[in-house]
């Protein structure tokens, strides 16, 4: 018997009805059997549906399925060029994208339809996703392959360390003009602050040469790459895009490559997979003729395991809110699943603010004040969220497993004093090697730079911006690696010293991350650094009269 046919087989022989449906070209079923065999495993159900029926007949089985109650997810697996309309053979290994109105988009340039994937979700019209959908946009069985053995690989890694603690920004500069720019820097800051826990490392690229965050610009591209490769959690990219590329960094009198497909092949990944969220436009328009950033990107065996992002024109606001709503999702409500999280990003992001649920939702209040005074067309500000649904498309496995970090309870011994040594002790969950760090707080930076109002085109001074770049995004105070040893059955425990330098200062955290073979944990506790003289004079104003 075939693999293909053990497969199809293995769909209908579950009794249990489906919670993942698999639209799938029919020489694709070997390459993916091993991704479906595992999820199965994880107790996953499916239903195969065949990609050459007609995008209509394709939906109304996912709909049939869903009357079940249990359908969760949908895999799309194979391209969605235009050409699959009168080409049998292209159209043998596509499944059909949507094509939706654009009625928004359109006033900012962009074209009268939108491909999307999110039409195939909606299960009662509403143009609002009810269930987790994704793509993997392979054009032939060995491309599949490696995107199926790298999603295995992510899941399967024994590779808990720090990079799944990290999440990477890289930034272009908006250009949308100085009102609108101010939105989007103004929610990135609050993405970089209010959005992830301090327990998660941080770190800027900025295209703006103004900045302490741009590297030397001729090394831009260069230092995009190393943040991918060197692994975080989320690799995201903040700015202009188009089908195959990233905009360019603009410096006076000079412009640098950030990132395009021809790029792809330097995408190594050092440890876990990143899944890479572009805000940007048309990086992940994959229902061209020709393929775009986030397949190429997908594709690559060293790059991310997962793509989220825009197959036309997008919005500043529209992004902004979902990028909210999206760090909520995944931060504090922690989804199972990519594609969980995603589906109630956008569910969320529909939903309309009111006195209910305000003081639920400071940052999409701020967003929207920002948004209603500065949007060229306020009024359609309901209708830009919407359209963003269609607009932002996953490449990937809906079903991709999240993994979140076990808590360690961490207690200081006293204040922690400049110059002197603090005291810690943890129960961990886990044992294993042991990071503990003392770091400033995200949003104040150890470095003072001072403001780039002239711009120096000499190597010399270019070279210096490589150094200020590190040191901005350098939040270590001290660091410190020692290995925990399991504890028979219970916690773990821990207790340790840390040399805290003379210099230290400002809020800061001390923070314990554990890697596992299997699991990682982490524990948090927010400090204040102040200077040895104020804590002897707290101290002593703290002491009884008469003493």
């Amino acid at each position: 018997m075939s693999t293909a046919i053990l497969l199809l087989s293995l769909f209908a022989a579950d009794a249990e009805p489906a919670d993942t449906v698999v639209v799938c070209p029919k020489e694709f079923v070997a390459a993916l059997n091993p991704l479906l065999a595992h999820r199965h495993a994880q107790g996953h159900r499916f239903l195969y549906v065949p990609n050459i029926w007609s995008k209509d007949e394709i939906r109304n089985a996912i709909r049939g399925s869903a009357k079940s109650g249990k359908l969760k997810s949908i895999l799309l697996v194979g391209d969605a060029e235009p050409k699959a309309d009168t080409d049998a053979g292209i159209r043998a290994r596509c499944v059909p994208a949507y094509r939706a109105a654009a009625k928004i988009n359109v006033k900012f340039g962009s074209e009268p339809e939108i491909g999307t994937d999110n039409w195939y979700a909606d299960l009662d019209d509403d143009e609002v996703p009810d269930l987790a959908i994704g793509r993997l946009p392979a054009d032939n069985s060995k491309e599949l392959t490696r995107i199926v053995d790298k999603i295995l690989a992510y899941e399967t890694t024994q590779s808990h360390g720090l990079w799944r603690q990290r999440v990477n920004f890289v930034a272009g500069v908006g250009g949308f003009g100085g009102l609108l720019d101010g939105v989007i820097e103004t929610s990135t800051k609050k993405l970089l602050t209010d959005g992830i826990p301090a327990a998660y490392q941080t770190n800027m690229t900025f295209g703006s040469w103004r900045s302490a965050y741009c590297p030397d610009p001729r090394r831009f591209h260069e230092t995009a790459v190393a943040r991918h490769n060197e692994g975080c959690l989320f690799w995201v990219y903040i700015g202009h895009g188009h089908p195959t590329g990233l905009d360019n960094v603009q410096v006076p009198g000079s412009r640098f490559h950030i990132f395009g497909c021809d790029d792809c092949g330097k995408l190594q990944s050092e440890n876990g997979s990143p899944i890479a969220i572009m805000l940007a436009c048309y990086t992940a328009a994959y229902d061209r003729g020709t393929d775009c950033l986030a397949e190429e990107m997908l594709r690559s065996p060293g790059g991310p395991v997962a793509i989220y992002g825009g197959s036309r024109v997008t919005m500043p606001y529209g992004m902004a809110v979902m990028s909210s709503e999206m760090l909520d999702e995944y931060f504090k409500n922690k989804p199972a699943t990519l594609g969980e999280a995603i589906l109630r990003t956008k569910r969320r992001m529909v939903m309309s603010i009111d006195e209910k649920n305000a003081h639920e939702r400071p940052n999409r209040v701020l967003l929207n004040t920002l948004a209603s005074l500065l949007s060229p067309a306020p009024a359609t500000l309901a209708q830009e969220r919407q359209e963003h649904l269609h607009l932002f498309n996953l490449m990937g496995d809906p079903n991709l497993t999240l993994a979140y970090p076990q808590e360690v309870k961490l207690e200081l011994q006293g204040e922690p004093v400049p110059g002197k040594s603090l005291e810690l002790t943890a129960d961990s969950p886990i044992a294993g090697r042991v990071t503990i760090e003392l770091l400033s707080r995200r949003d104040i930076s150890k470095l003072n730079p001072s403001s780039r109002d002239h711009f120096d085109p000499s190597n010399a001074r270019l070279a210096t911006w490589q150094t200020t770049y590190e040191q901005a995004n350098d939040q270590i105070w001290a660091r410190k690696v020692v290995e925990l040893q399991p504890a028979g059955g219970g916690l773990a425990k821990l207790t340790e010293q840390l040399d805290i330098p003379a210099e230290a200062r400002g809020p800061a955290h001390v923070r314990v991350f554990v890697e596992g073979p299997q699991r990682h944990a982490v524990g948090i506790v927010n400090v204040v650094l102040r200077p040895t003289k104020r804590v002897e004079e707290s101290a002593n104003r703290a002491e009884p009269a008469g003493r």
